[in-house]
């Protein structure tokens, strides 16, 4: 019961702090947020370049790939493909150096700004670090990510962003393959640029559903995910994406 109430606790308190950053902004920029519906599908394979050769055993691999949609599904505004090498430090820590291509087809909701792009390419470089510390109530992961954004129109100006995301892994009693997930990821802009924002806050994530655990190799997830984005797609517009979420994940 105790451990009961404490998962519960936490999941409350991840959840509201989740919300904080989208509420404080949301209100300043009541009058220009566009509220919408869509999906994000993903699919994550991580492992061990040990099955190639036992002596690189702690260098690993990280691909993964995105398709989002948006206006209630009628569009699908981005994709997403990533790929990294890291360096497993310790049985919890890895550290990380890779590259991401995020083709985008964004959606002009407002119709006001004319030099509204029908195609963006972005291209981000980037070291993360990631912990997973397991508990007796559950798995936190932490992982930190400092992307540098090369963005079209930019004026070859480079956006530095920081994003900082906390994840919570619970198995239930009763079915350990059936688990609790939520998390929460926050983005800042490091410096402000043509096309890139203005420094500060640039958005929010937090997601909160369930995971099935097939085998070592296989696990797949599902729910819920609110994405806020302030000034999207270089327009004064901020977004507020409310997002079926899923995704697979492959361990090798």
């Amino acid at each position: 019961m105790k451990k009961t109430k404490l998962v519960t606790r936490l999941l409350a308190a991840l959840i509201a702090v989740s919300s904080l950053p989208c509420l404080a902004t949301g209100t300043v920029q009541q009058d220009n947020v566009v509220y919408d519906l869509g999906g994000w599908q993903q699919a994550v394979a991580e492992g061990s370049l040990g099955i190639i050769d036992p002596k690189i055993s702690k260098a690993r691999v990280w691909l993964e790939g995105q398709a989002r949609e948006d206006n209630s599904f009628r569009n699908v505004y981005q994709g997403m493909a990533r790929v990294a090498m890291g360096y497993q430090l310790t049985d919890r820590a890895t550290i990380w150096a890779g590259y991401t291509y995020l083709p985008g087809f964004p959606v002009n909701y407002s119709g006001a700004n004319t030099h509204f792009p029908k195609y963006v390419g972005q291209q981000d470089v980037w070291p993360a670090f990631r912990y997973i510390l397991p508990t007796d109530y559950g798995t936190f992961t932490f992982r930190t990510m400092v992307e540098a954004n090369f963005l079209p129109g930019n004026n070859n100006e480079v956006r530095y962003r920081p994003r900082q995301m906390l994840r919570f892994l619970h198995p239930f009693e009763f079915e350990p393959r059936l688990s609790l997930i939520t998390w929460n990821e926050t983005f800042l802009i490091a410096n402000t640029t043509a096309h890139g924002g203005q420094s500060g806050f640039n958005q929010n994530r937090a997601f909160i559903g369930a995971g099935w655990t097939f085998n070592k190799n296989f696990r797949f997830e599902g729910g819920y995910m609110n994405q806020y984005i302030e000034g999207a797609h270089y327009s004064s517009t901020s977004y507020d994406h409310n997002l079926i979420m899923t995704s697979l994940y492959i361990n090798f």
